[in-house]
């Protein structure tokens, strides 16, 4: 049985979608329009498993429905639990990088404006992913910086 399940979390899925997943430079941020509390911040976009559903499967349909493409799904982004990154007390996401396959992404549902922004391999402060300059949903700060780190290791993987 899974884990998510075991706790009683809801499972939710989302892409870290980058311009190669050989070696990635730019990341796709969504921005939320709801509810209220998350409506203006960015995002991995993606969504809820639902019954019946594996994860990585969610993620092709949340992404199809959300933004209109089909995607290669690459490495997941490692969260600290077997359920993935906690967003609050009730859910978890596991996320995956996702390469692009077809289509261009459009912010069809859920979200209202998308942006293309710089993986740099700089610290907390690095303005293309600080909270000033793109101002992500709280939960999504430590999925940030695992992104930008795995990122980095595929990019010197690339490079040898």
């Amino acid at each position: 049985m899974d884990q998510a399940v075991n706790r009683g979390r809801v499972q939710v899925v989302g892409g870290a979608i980058v311009d190669s997943l050989d070696a990635p430079t730019r990341l796709l941020a969504a921005r939320r329009t709801a509810p209220p509390a998350f409506a203006g911040q960015w995002e991995f976009p993606g969504g809820k498993v639902e019954p019946g559903e594996g994860p990585q499967e969610a993620l092709h349909r949340e992404l199809a429905e959300e933004l209109g493409i089909e995607v290669l799904l690459g490495p997941e982004v490692t969260g600290p639990g077997s359920d993935g990154w906690p967003l609050n007390e009730r859910a978890a996401m596991r996320v995956w990088f996702a390469e692009v396959r077809s289509g261009v992404p459009a912010a069809l549902e859920d979200h209202d404006e998308l942006r293309w922004i710089t993986l740099r391999d700089g610290g907390p402060a690095d303005p293309a992913l600080s909270e000033e300059e793109l101002p992500w949903i709280p939960a999504d700060f430590p999925i940030v910086a695992a992104v930008r780190a795995l990122a980095a290791r595929l990019r010197e993987n690339a490079a040898t």
